[in-house]
């Protein structure tokens, strides 16, 4: 699933490649990609789009003189494409992976895709971004120059779930997910199963620089990548994430995972849990 550094890589992409110019039309083409109906879509026709904003990881394309939001959620498998040109017949909707394309008075434009059958790619036409629930219910945004330790520790104060659950959860800090908590986690040198409640003073520093590194790291690497480069370079930039039974990069242990239901994560035991393998739960119930 795209995260903060990659969104931010896109909105700037976007940025360079729509502020100031006109919307010829937008076309929904997949079954219930739309989650709103006033405005319509119809009302971007001819509007020129004057900035593009970015809510944890929802795209916020911002046209016309009344401010129509675009908002965008790509979901763990959507993904913007951007087009040079488009066939003279439009697809048609449903078919393939397909999810909304948007084109320019100039014949270009992109397309918004989403590969695998669960569908939950998501765009909203608002009259305000705080009107889309998803972005409504967003905690601080950790690339803000106002997120410092001390917000970051009152933000933890009173949480008792661990430490990962607590970095995905989208109403308490905007934008990480489940790659870079397991790569945030890792350069904490913190185990992912970790209490909120028993973290220490220094062991919140520690996360919290752990944090602005990774993600920042993360936003350089991927500014000005192209769009379509973009998946392959967040990928490259991954330490545990996604690298199961690799050497650790740090200490060179083998990195582990623990397996849920639709999920996984990936970390160091010797950086991360004292040496000691956690449990994975979906093995545990396949022994018993």
């Amino acid at each position: 699933m795209p995260e903060v550094p990659e969104v931010e890589a896109l909105r700037e992409f976007l940025d360079g490649h729509l502020v100031g110019r006109e919307i010829a039309r937008v076309r929904p083409l997949a079954v219930n990609v739309l989650k709103t109906y006033d405005p319509p879509l119809s009302a971007l026709a001819g509007t020129t789009v004057t900035a593009v904003a970015r809510h944890g990881k929802y795209l916020d394309i911002v046209a016309g003189e009344a401010g129509l939001h675009l908002a965008v959620h790509l979901a763990r498998a959507g993904w913007l494409r951007w087009k040079d040109s488009f066939p003279a017949a439009p697809p048609r909707p449903g078919k393939g992976p397909l999810a909304l394309r948007t084109v320019l008075a100039e014949g270009d434009g992109f397309d918004l895709t989403e590969a695998g059958s669960t569908k939950r790619l998501a765009v909203h036409l608002v009259r305000d971004p705080a009107d889309v629930p998803g972005i409504a219910r967003l905690g601080p945004d950790p690339m803000d120059g106002s997120f410092d330790r001390a917000a970051f520790a009152r933000l933890l104060a009173g949480e008792r779930r661990q430490i990962k659950g607590a970095l995905r959860d989208q109403s308490l800090i905007a934008g990480i997910g489940n790659a870079y908590s397991d790569e945030i986690l890792h350069a904490a040198k913190m185990s992912p199963f970790k209490p909120v409640r028993n973290l220490s003073e220094d062991e919140i520093t520690a996360l919290y620089e752990a944090m602005g590194a990774t993600l920042g790291s993360a936003v350089e690497r991927s500014r000005g990548v192209a769009a379509g480069r973009l998946k392959a370079e967040k990928k490259s930039g991954l330490r545990v994430h996604g690298r199961t039974g690799e050497a650790c990069p740090v200490c060179g242990d083998t990195i582990r995972e623990v397996s849920f239901s639709d999920s996984s994560l990936q970390y160091c035991p010797t950086c991360q849990t004292g040496g000691k393998p956690l449990a994975d739960r979906r093995m545990s119930r396949l022994l018993k």
